[in-house]
C-alpha cells in the first residue's frame, strides 16, 4: 500500500463488490417477501378450507346420528337441547 492510487483503487473495487452484494440481497428479498406474502394467501386459503371441511364433518356426524347410527348419539342429544334452548330464548324475547 505504498501507492495511494493503488489504495483508492482497492477502495473503489471493494465499494464496487459490496454494492453489487447489495443490489443482489435487495433482489433477493423482495422476492422472499413476494413468495411470502403468496404463502400468507394460501394459508389463509387453507385455513378456511379446513374450516368448511370440519362444518361439514360435524354436520354429517349430526346427520348420521339423527339417521340412527348409535355412533355420536349423546353428542347430537346435546347439540338438539343447545338448540331447543337457543330458540326458547328467541321466543322469549320476541314476546316481551
Amino acid at each position: 500500500m505504498s501507492n495511494p492510487l493503488e489504495a483508492i483503487h482497492l477502495l473503489e473495487d471493494t465499494l464496487k463488490k459490496l454494492l453489487s452484494n447489495y443490489e443482489f440481497l435487495k433482489e433477493e428479498n423482495q422476492v422472499l417477501l413476494q413468495n411470502n406474502a403468496e404463502l400468507q394467501v394460501l394459508l389463509q386459503q387453507k385455513e378456511k378450507e379446513l374450516e368448511n371441511q370440519q362444518k361439514e364433518y360435524n354436520l354429517l356426524k349430526v346427520a348420521k346420528t339423527i339417521e340412527g347410527s348409535n355412533e355420536n348419539t349423546r353428542e347430537t342429544k346435546l347439540k338438539i337441547n343447545a338448540l331447543v334452548r337457543e330458540i326458547d330464548k328467541c321466543i322469549t324475547l320476541l314476546n316481551s
